[in-house]
């Protein structure tokens, strides 16, 4: 047994919550101590770029590339992530294979007058960093001006009172482990407004061969929500897209049954590919696989630059 376990973790209140909460489960699955179990703060390059889209400056990867060269370096244990942040393709050398328990998926809109986005006034400025989003803002309220935000939740909400936009999007995830559901205006439906794969998942990477690590993570390993998992993330694989595709895509479990819905938008966001798919629980990779490859046929790469 090691003498510690090093937890890498990005440094906004959020990462540091969520690297809580999987320590917090490491603690009730094992003979640790809470002083056994360190928690280590790693700056990103997503963390310092906070005025331009991520594939401007590189991709989804910058908000995990900085925690996987400390795993790499043996200088962390284990890597906790946004599973949303991460990209498609693993990393040599590691492996993302345990989850913490799903948190609520949904997507939410905060607004500075309290009113839902189909009552807001004319034109109104929305605050996203995801085309996704947009397009699928714009398919409620087709005069929406989508602004680009970026930064941590408290930035976005501080810019949002500061009166640069009339209405922000989040994810409810984020907002309920701050405690800041006071602030929400509206809640969209996983249908209303279909979630990026992975949202509201924690994700767990440690190095490939390290066995004692993957003994621990096993023990707190949820089940279901590893299973949606390979669902959402298989459709991601056959698209081959990056985090400028459009694509929203969301599994649920009803009894052994795992639910797919996917809708993906063409480059410009005039064209949207809409798939559903429920197939027994043990298939949940083959079901992304196959919802992938309708969308990917039926949009004829429309997304794709």
């Amino acid at each position: 047994m090691k003498n510690k376990i090093i937890i890498g973790s990005r440094g906004s209140k959020l990462a540091l919550k969520y690297a809580q909460d999987a320590k917090d489960k490491i603690l009730e699955n094992s003979n640790f101590k809470s002083d056994d179990i360190l928690i280590k703060e790693i700056s990103t390059q997503g963390d310092q770029f906070q005025n331009k889209r991520l594939s401007d400056v590189g991709g989804k990867g910058l908000f995990s590339s900085n925690i996987e060269k400390e795993l790499l370096k043996k200088e962390i244990d284990i890597a906790v992530h946004a599973l949303k942040d991460m990209p498609t393709m693993e990393t040599n050398g590691l492996i993302t294979n345990t989850f913490l328990k799903r948190n609520d998926p949904r997507e939410i809109l905060i607004t500075s007058n309290e009113k839902k986005l189909k009552e807001l006034k004319k034109n109104p400025i929305i605050g996203t960093s995801s085309f996704r989003r947009e397009f699928q803002i714009k398919k409620i309220r087709s005069d929406a001006n989508c602004q680009l935000i970026r930064g941590n939740v408290e930035t976005r909400i501080k810019k949002l009172n500061d009166g640069l936009y009339d209405g922000i999007i989040l994810a409810y995830a984020g907002l309920k482990s701050l405690k800041l559901e006071k602030k929400i205006t509206q809640f969209f439906s996983t249908s209303e407004i279909v979630p990026c794969a992975g949202q509201g998942i924690v994700a767990l990477q440690c190095r490939h061969d390290d066995d004692y690590i993957h003994s621990i993570l096993k023990k707190i390993n949820h089940l279901n929500t590893y299973q949606v998992v390979q669902a959402e993330r298989s459709v991601l694989k056959i698209l081959e897209g990056d985090c400028e595709t459009a694509v929203g895509v969301h599994a649920k479990i009803d009894n052994n049954n795992l639910i797919l819905e996917a809708e993906l938008f063409s480059l410009d966001g005039s064209k949207r590919f809409y798939e559903k798919k429920t197939a027994s629980l043990e298939n949940a990779k083959v079901i992304g696989e196959e919802v992938g490859k309708k969308l990917k046929d039926k949009s004829n790469n429309s997304y794709k630059k």
